[in-house]
């Protein structure tokens, strides 16, 4: 089916009308299949939206800031933007070992760049809306209200964060 099928011409069409007709399609787009980020923290797989994320880089020992909570890090200087550097691990309650497979993720959340601190990344997956199941109430480290699903794959199953939310919301401390 081609794209001039999906979308009447709009010559014709107020702007308004054009601009909804590009909303749905961007949400037959989304519940057609979203790619994930997937990574591991401890034991657990977890997945984030692939677009907020901005670069892979291996980790470096960041520049500790004074009175920051233990999960904050410090910050890096990225080609001139200073990032701030959550542990991610740390602020699920998990410990946190240095090695060849740490690496730092970062993000573009809430008009901000930002890089969690993971143990590994495994790959990006692409979950159809059938794969990804509602996330359960229960409380422990991370608040249900970061997790948008779980997504399973085969044998796999993902812990889908909204990134975008944990980082912004106040428990964190980096957003205004």
């Amino acid at each position: 089916m081609s794209s001039q099928s999906l979308v009447p011409s709009s010559s014709n069409l107020p702007a308004q009308a054009r601009v909804v007709q590009v909303g749905a399609l961007q949400e037959q787009a989304r519940a057609a299949g979203r790619q994930f980020l997937t990574f591991r923290v401890s034991a657990e797989e977890y997945g984030l939206d692939i677009l907020r994320v901005q670069e892979i880089r291996s980790y470096e020992a960041p520049t500790r800031i004074a009175h920051a909570p233990a999960f904050v890090k410090g910050v890096i200087n990225l080609r001139g933007v200073i990032v701030p550097i959550v542990d991610l691990r740390l602020r699920l309650g998990q410990p946190a070992e240095y090695n060849s497979f740490t690496v730092v993720v970062v993000l573009n959340v809430g008009h901000r760049v930002v890089g969690v601190v993971v143990d590994s990344v495994s790959d990006v997956l692409e979950l159809d809306a059938q794969a990804i199941r509602p996330a359960p109430d229960i409380s422990g480290a991370l608040d249900s209200r970061f997790i948008t699903g779980l997504g399973q794959l085969g044998g796999r199953m993902l812990i889908l964060l909204d990134i975008e939310g944990m980082v912004s919301s106040p428990d964190f401390g980096l957003m205004d």
